[in-house]
């Protein structure tokens, strides 16, 4: 039975930093797409990046995330990344992430048009304040 993990939230203040880890057991993630998504209070959940499988590589980040966001991949330690820079109090949320089927591009992935590889997980809440 395997499963996605997501660490590395928290509280951090306005123009900070956090980098969010999706570990993977019994999956082997470089051969799906994974997408990070949030859900903020009173919100509906919503893609913010995703990358397709390690034989495309390709990324796609929602507007709001550009340039400040980076979805990447660690595949010896079998983990994606998101690195946030420069956290604005509108990116507090739980954030989660969900694998896609190998042939799903990043940009099926963040807006949801995919069958989704597992459940949700737990998420980790990141909170941006001062």
């Amino acid at each position: 039975q395997w499963q996605l993990v997501e660490s590395g939230g928290g509280l951090v203040q306005p123009g900070g930093s956090l980098r969010l880890s999706c570990a993977a057991s019994g999956l082997t993630l470089d051969h799906y797409a994974i997408g990070w998504f949030r859900q903020a209070p009173g919100k509906e959940r919503e893609g913010v990046s995703c990358i397709s499988s390690s034989t495309d590589g390709r990324t796609f980040y929602a507007d709001s995330v550009k340039g400040r966001f980076t979805i990447s991949r660690d595949n010896e330690k079998n983990t994606v990344y998101l690195q946030m820079n420069s956290l604005r109090p509108e990116d507090r949320a739980v954030y989660y992430c969900l694998a896609g089927p190998p042939q799903t591009t990043a940009q099926s992935m963040c807006d949801f048009t995919f069958s989704p590889i597992g459940p949700w997980g737990q998420g980790t809440q990141v909170t941006v304040s001062s």
